[in-house]
């Protein structure tokens, strides 16, 4: 395993649930003392059987506080778009994404500065050095591909270009999805450049079966035999190989190269405003405890935030094998946040999306 990848550990999933009542009012009102707290997060950690860290957490939660977990459920984007429509009225209290997404939640004024307990062990590279959030599950970025119909996975971008990948192939929408949006961040990593990123992409686009606003929903056509490859990320695509059996995670290299990944954490901010912001404290409490970080890997498939949280768990062994040999880059988040409009509008172009 890489030397900077977290350490393995802990658990992954999430509860169903809608909306709030509109009520906007801040952490001093009567509404903090409802007995709920909204979550709007980016989907990977919720089970598809409610068998995930999400799930176990909300509902371990619940039993010690008789705080009701109303959960909603997005690409990262998409919930920072919604957030920021209800800016005057919010109705979120904990906002879940992954970069750049938290960042441009920063930038727009949606969080306000909490330090959970327990923050002090998550590395400075994973929380915001003016204390608006930190990763809860710690991640990276990948591919999945259909271990019956191929017997290795194609090693190389510049292997997806065959003919084979045609209509068999699927990324999720950058701008809209975290993992879709990593896609572009991996490709101006490995291929030197914001241009000759562009170039491949527009090339790869001959394969490309289309958009999709959930990278969520591209494993199981992976497992199925709908698509052979498609982007995704280790923890969620590592939770849910447990009852897809043909899913396999793999990294692309440059031809010639190294296979390459980045840390791409679920960061966890509590909202502007928030209408129950005591509730939201005592939630980001919970799931950067002990207990629920020592759940990560093995109901989740993810990595513990927490430095000192070390996982022993066959399923942490497991992620520690899989990311052996991976080079770990770590991307210019603040260059990207600040030019992520542009480079979508790059992709788009390339791609005629």
């Amino acid at each position: 395993m890489p030397e900077n990848a977290p350490r393995p550990l802990a658990a992954l999933a999430a509860l169903a649930a809608l909306t709030v009542p509109l009520t906007a009012c801040s952490g001093t009102s009567a509404a903090s003392d409802e007995n709920v707290v909204t979550v709007y997060s980016a989907d990977g950690l919720k089970g598809e059987n409610g068998d995930g860290w999400y799930d176990r957490v909300f509902e371990d939660f619940e039993k010690e506080t008789g705080i009701k977990v109303e959960y909603v459920e997005g690409g990262s984007g998409e919930m920072v778009q919604r957030t920021v429509r209800e800016k005057r009225n919010p109705q979120a209290d904990v906002l879940v994404t992954l970069p750049p997404f938290i960042q441009q939640a920063d930038t727009k004024g949606l969080l306000q500065k909490y330090s959970p307990k327990g923050v002090d062990q998550v590395s400075g590279a994973d929380k915001a050095a003016n204390g608006t959030w930190t990763a809860v599950v710690n991640n990276y970025f990948g591919f999945v591909h259909n271990k019956k119909e191929l017997k290795r996975p194609p090693a190389t971008w510049e292997d997806l270009l065959d003919d084979r990948y045609e209509n068999k192939l699927q990324y999720s929408t950058p701008g809209v999805a975290g993992d879709g949006t990593a896609v572009l961040i991996k490709a101006m990593h490995d291929f030197g450049g914001e241009q000759p990123a562009m170039e491949y992409l527009k090339k790869l686009q001959a394969n490309n079966v289309g958009p999709s606003a959930s990278t969520g929903k591209l494993a199981p056509k992976v497992d199925k035999g709908e698509l052979l490859v498609a982007n995704g990320d280790v923890q969620m695509n590592y939770a849910q190989s447990k009852s897809m059996p043909n899913l396999g995670i793999w990294f692309p290299a440059r031809e010639g190269g190294r296979p390459t990944t980045f840390a791409l954490p679920y960061a966890a901010g509590l909202v502007t405003d928030a209408p129950h912001t005591e509730n939201g404290r005592k939630l980001l409490d919970y799931m950067l405890s002990r207990k629920a970080q020592q759940q990560v890997s093995e109901i989740g498939g993810g990595f513990a935030a927490r430095r000192d949280v070390e996982a022993t768990d066959a399923d942490a062994v497991a992620l520690a094998e899989l990311m052996d040999g991976v080079e770990v880059f770590e991307p210019d988040w603040d260059d990207i946040e600040k030019n992520l409009t542009s480079y979508i509008d790059a992709w788009k172009s390339a791609t005629g999306s």
